[in-house]
């Protein structure tokens, strides 16, 4: 009987002591500053501080782990772009969880969100075109639509792509120029890509010949034509296509093949300069129009 008192006096004595460390705990946890009064009083304490920075610090380790787990498929410089648009993504996490917090902390953020959303209508509006740019950069990293090396056509100008950034896109003309396009371009019009889902190209010149011309020969020089220039591939064989009956002319147009379509007009070039030797040597004739004038005279 007298053991049981004591043990009943034992844990009395334990809820009383933890009772006073909670209560300290507390206490301790409430110190710090409060201004204003009634239902807009504010309270910054230690426990709120301490709440924002366990909340941050999980915020931070759950972006870190998804960040790695959507990145670990990724070649190294998509890594890098996704790392730079998730920093962005970051910084509204914080301020949504800082927001989150304060509010469950019994702080009104009513007036904050307030002011926020009015600033970020007028921020959005200014910037819409920046945003659009951004997005449009975040689809090409992701989705891969584009790529570094590929021949696209843009506004009629066809180029290289050097370098794929968040906003931008650096791009190389055939005339060595540097354009940069904004990304928004890639996700609202349509771009034609030579080199998405191969290198290889398929491309084409034509000529006419006179009537009369042996149309067997000029097939076989056609084909020589473009067998002797080094940057026609092989395989796919090129082959020549006998197009129409024209006007002045028998109109004829070689298919060939090339893995460097940024060159094509020099390739192209280099072809007729050569078709244009070998039907010399063969007497083949490319005509010109001609028009046959008749004159009538009138009797005075």
């Amino acid at each position: 009987m007298q053991d049981k008192k004591i043990t009943e006096e034992i844990k009395n004595t334990s809820s009383h002591i933890f009772q006073d460390i909670w209560e300290g705990i507390k206490d301790f946890l409430n110190l710090g500053f409060h201004f204003g009064e009634g239902d807009k009083q504010v309270h910054i304490t230690i426990g709120l501080l301490l709440l924002v920075f366990v909340s941050f610090f999980i915020t931070s380790f759950i972006l870190k782990w998804s960040r790695k787990i959507l990145t670990r498929k990724m070649d190294e410089p998509d890594k890098r772009k996704f790392i730079s648009i998730f920093n962005f993504i970051k910084y509204i996490a914080y301020i949504i969880v800082a927001f989150s917090v304060l509010s469950i902390a019994g702080v009104n953020v009513t007036p904050f969100l307030a002011a926020s959303a009015a600033l970020l209508v007028g921020v959005g509006l200014a910037l819409q075109q920046l945003f659009q740019d951004v997005l449009g950069g975040v689809f090409i990293i992701l989705d891969k639509s584009l790529l570094v090396g590929d021949i696209i056509e843009v506004d009629g100008r066809v180029s290289k792509i050097v370098e794929i950034k968040l906003r931008t896109t650096r791009a190389l003309t055939r005339d060595d120029k540097i354009i940069i396009i904004p990304n928004h371009k890639f996700i609202t019009e349509t771009i034609y890509n030579f080199t998405q889902d191969r290198k290889i190209t398929r491309e084409s010149v034509t000529v006419g010949v006179a009537y009369g011309s042996d149309t067997q020969l000029v097939k076989t020089l056609l084909l020589q034509s473009v067998k002797q220039e080094a940057k026609v591939l092989k395989q796919p064989k090129p082959f020549v296509a006998f197009e129409d009956f024209g006007d002045s002319a028998l109109i004829f147009t070689v298919y060939f093949f090339i893995s460097d379509s940024f060159h094509v007009p020099f390739i192209k070039s280099d072809i007729r300069f050569t078709i244009d030797e070998l039907f010399r040597k063969n007497n083949i004739t490319i005509p010109f129009p001609q028009r046959d004038v008749h004159i009538f005279q009138t009797k005075k």
